[in-house]
């Protein structure tokens, strides 16, 4: 079987608004049954056995704001 996946921000983050900082990467592979890993890129297709596994993992949102304008408590809430 073959598995495709269309995706973004897997080489460029996503950007913080108003000074905030921008966000996590993600990232998109293949867990093989034997235990290796493939990676795939954004916009990718990959040919899976039975016992393979697509792993999506999605990006972080960009922060808002300034953290140095941030207070600690603030922050520890969000």
């Amino acid at each position: 079987m073959t598995v495709a996946v269309v995706s973004g921000h897997r080489r460029i983050p996503p950007y913080g608004m108003d000074g905030g900082r921008p966000g996590a990467l993600g990232e998109n592979l293949i867990a093989r049954a034997d235990g290796t890993t493939t990676p795939l890129r954004g916009c990718d297709a990959a040919d899976v056995v039975a016992g393979d596994r697509l792993v999506i993992r999605t990006p972080g949102g960009g922060g808002y704001g300034p953290t140095e304008e941030t207070s600690l408590q603030h922050t520890t809430d969000d």
